[in-house]
């Protein structure tokens, strides 16, 4: 390096070389701040909703990484049905068959509409499947071990939206929703002796993509249950929770918040059961389902993912659709539900 570039960069230095002693001197004051027992209960909460949400998540991942590479799209292609009925309700029961993760789904879906899956069928899986799974089914059922009319309505609740939407897409949304016109792919036959040759070849070359694919999307989806574990620990522990119990007895707000807490934190569907429960003390049962049933439906990542495959008018008449129908529905289930507002203290 030549000496002016020297001299040029040493005036950058200075500030640096000034801070140095006010950070020593504030290093005890530092170790104070972080034995605060507000930021104790904080790493306690984080902690303890991270370590019991992602096993699910690495559960989630795999499988739906080695689908990714098992199922052939054609399977599905051949089983959609002609009539409207029978394909919203194959729609929403094909994440039984195929749970993939929400942040897989929107691809995963976009390819079988360019084969020909018709688009109310594929709306209804979009919004189904990453629920109405086992592994979600599962999650729930031990976040709220002490409540499973919680996962039954759940499960409930994201079939009954789905279907409706499903439905309500083929009566009044005929049109392509995709932002290119179907095509069919067109593969290239292979060479008759190629597939002999090159089988431990693609073996290979299929698991490496396999491992990539669940490493991707683990650390993909890793980062967002950081985020809402943290979100929601700093949530219970630095808001009093006198002012929670009043925000959860709102017969509007609580649902607005609960709702709009899921978007934001766009969680992964098995994991977003952990954080729900930690609100089982503060919001009764109607505002839970909201959370759990509109986040794997509608989030900030998938609604990026919807604006580049879809048109953006569909896409917001799909929006509005969905924040109506799971308000009207875990409206009701709240009443339907034995509330667990009863357990507040």
């Amino acid at each position: 390096m030549k000496v002016s570039n020297v001299y040029k960069i040493l005036p950058l230095l200075f500030p640096v070389i000034f801070l140095i002693p006010a950070l020593v001197v504030s290093f005890h004051s530092q170790t104070r701040l972080l034995s605060n027992p507000q930021l104790q209960q904080i790493k306690t909460l984080f902690i303890g909703i991270f370590l019991e949400a992602f096993p699910f998540l690495l559960l989630g991942v795999l499988l739906s990484s080695l689908l990714q590479i098992l199922i052939k799209d054609e399977w599905i292609r051949r089983l959609n049905p002609k009539n409207p009925v029978l394909g919203v309700l194959m729609g929403s029961t094909l994440g039984l068959i195929l749970p993939i993760c929400e942040c897989g789904m929107i691809p995963v879906v976009r390819r079988l509409m360019l084969k020909g899956m018709p688009a109310y069928i594929a709306v209804t899986f979009i919004l189904s499947g990453p629920i109405l799974n086992p592994i979600v089914f599962a999650a729930t059922l031990v976040a709220f071990r002490s409540h499973p009319e919680i996962t039954l309505a759940r499960m409930g609740l994201a079939m009954a939206v789905s279907v409706s939407i499903g439905l309500i897409v083929y009566a009044f949304y005929p049109k392509n929703p995709l932002k290119q016109p179907l095509q069919h792919d067109h593969s290239p036959s292979e060479p008759a002796g190629s597939h002999h040759h090159d089988h431990h070849h693609h073996s290979t070359q299929t698991w490496t993509s396999f491992f990539v694919h669940a490493g991707n999307e683990l650390i993909d989806m890793s980062k967002y249950l950081v985020l809402g574990a943290f979100v929601t620990a700093c949530i219970q522990s630095l808001i009093p929770h006198q002012e929670l119990l009043a925000l959860g007895s709102g017969p509007i707000t609580s649902y607005l918040f609960m709702m709009g807490l899921a978007f934001m934190l766009s969680l992964c569907s098995t994991s977003d059961a952990f954080v729900a429960s930690a609100f089982m003390h503060s919001f009764s049962a109607g505002p839970l389902l909201s959370f759990l049933v509109l986040g794997p439906m509608l989030d900030f990542k998938s609604l990026l993912m919807m604006l580049g495959a879809f048109r953006f008018k569909f896409v917001i008449w799909l929006c509005l659709l969905l924040v109506v129908l799971v308000f009207i529905g875990s409206a009701a289930a709240d009443f339907l539900i034995h509330p667990i507002s009863m357990e507040r203290n």
